[in-house]
């Protein structure tokens, strides 16, 4: 959609039904110091369409992107392949243009989709029952705490050491306003994640426990130790998942005892997005669905005894009063979800188990070629595509000196957890079913040749 700027005339009229003498009067509110007094220094006056496409296309030249070099980055957001097939199906125009799920007998096809997208998540996950997705990762766990709460009617929730920051950040900034009390632990480097520490932090007044599985460092936590230890305090167990292509290799954390799970879908269907829109996953016991926030496709029959779908259990606050609301900020993301769903199907179980072997054969490719240069040590004693190495150099240096050889070579930890400084030498590496031999050996030379 273009621009299209209004004319004096049409200003003036709409400045006369609104009683203002002219456009400062609408800022009158804002103090006089945070108001602008002339143009912004440093950025350039006007210009055609045509030279500004030309501009932003030589900065964009400048960019290294994910497909172009050799690409190691994870902590979150994961490239794998997409087939074309997804992007060809979401396009069409009954589903981009696809009408809201509220009024069943028009919305049919809609609620099918989410209907199998829900039976999909909750079969990844090991949960009895799975919404239709949330806004992203990071407000799905959230909405665990607060859902935990409500269930638990208790407001402290212990965070995992291993639970992403930017996870964490979310959550602390949501406590803000609702009271809760969030126990959070900074990432151990250890051959182990954090779950011994984690358990002597449960007590009487936890109303739920975060642990993000695999974690951020790619470690393998013990879900049903925590998840017992967790239970016996009358607490709920949260998992996270940040990788849902790893659950094709290793268990279900619904199987080993989670209470709610929760993630991003990301790396399923969606790709990485310049860091969105992104794909919230949220599945839970059955027992404690009433307390789900989001929307819930359910099956049912017509007048006429034919399959049907409609929204069941709708807690969210289009469809109650908002003050009775599970949640307010619980937006689904349809189309994200259609992207997953579509590259599961084509995957199907088979599929995605043999994706996620051949990403963790390419991680264990990785952490033993480089384990094997001077310095470098692989931290984790478990992963699958995803491994924490530790460098003679700050890791944030080591990225860019790698980005200049053409190398996105990882992600420093630093950039995640700013300010502690046995964090600051630890570097996050993610392979996949992309990564080549070709890839890691760049990797390998690259890094020896900045460390040397």
């Amino acid at each position: 959609m273009r621009y299209l700027p209004l004319s004096d005339r049409d200003r003036g009229e709409m400045l006369a039904t609104i009683g203002a003498p002219d456009i400062d009067a609408l800022f009158a509110d804002v103090p006089a110091a945070a108001r602008l007094s002339g143009p912004i220094a440093g950025l350039p006056g006007h210009a055609s369409e045509m030279a500004v496409e030309r501009h932003m296309a030589r900065l964009s030249a400048e960019s290294l992107t994910a497909g172009q070099v050799p690409f190691f980055l994870g902590a979150g957001a994961y490239r794998h392949h997409v087939p074309a097939t997804v992007d060809h199906l979401i396009q069409r125009g009954e589903f981009l243009t696809a009408y809201t799920p509220y009024q069943p007998e028009i919305a049919q096809g809609t609620l099918q989709v989410l209907f199998e997208f829900q039976t999909q998540v909750a079969r990844l996950f090991g949960t009895d029952v799975a919404n239709a997705s949330l806004y992203d990762g990071s407000t799905a766990c959230w909405e665990a705490i607060a859902m935990a709460g409500r269930i638990t009617r208790r407001s402290k929730a212990v965070l995992s050491g291993g639970l992403h920051p930017h996870y964490v950040g979310t959550a602390q900034t949501m406590a803000r306003f609702t009271g809760d009390t969030l126990v959070t632990a900074k990432p151990e480097v250890s051959a182990q994640a954090d779950d011994e520490a984690l358990i002597a932090a449960i007590d009487a007044e936890t109303s739920c426990v975060l642990v993000q599985y695999p974690d951020v460092l790619g470690r393998i936590p013990d879900l049903n130790r925590i998840a017992a230890a967790a239970q016996a305090q009358g607490a709920l167990l949260i998992a996270v998942v940040t990788e849902p292509v790893a659950l094709g290799l290793i268990e279900s954390p619904g199987t080993l005892g989670a209470d709610i799970v929760v993630g991003e879908g990301q790396s399923l269907g969606v790709g990485l997005q310049f860091g969105g829109p992104y794909l919230g996953l949220f599945g839970c016991r059955e027992k404690y669905v009433r307390q789900m926030p989001g929307r819930l496709c359910g099956e049912t029959v017509d007048a006429d005894g034919k399959r049907a779908f409609v929204l069941t259990l709708s807690t969210r606050e289009q469809h109650i009063r908002r003050e009775k609301a599970t949640s307010n900020i619980c937006t689904n993301s349809g189309l994200c979800a259609l992207a997953f769903s579509i590259h599961l199907s084509l995957l199907g179980g088979e599929g995605l188990a043999r994706m996620a072997r051949a990403s963790h054969l390419r991680a264990v490719q990785a952490a033993t070629a480089l384990a094997a240069l001077p310095g470098v040590a692989v931290v984790n004693a478990s992963y699958v595509n995803e491994f924490a190495i530790t460098l003679p150099r700050p890791a944030a240096e080591v990225v860019d000196a790698l980005a200049a050889r053409r190398v996105l070579g990882g992600v420093a930890l630093s950039r995640l957890v700013p300010g502690q400084a046995d964090l600051t030498h630890v570097l996050l590496v993610a392979t996949s079913e992309l990564t080549t031999d070709e890839d890691i050996a760049a990797l390998c030379a690259a890094l020896a040749e900045v460390l040397a």
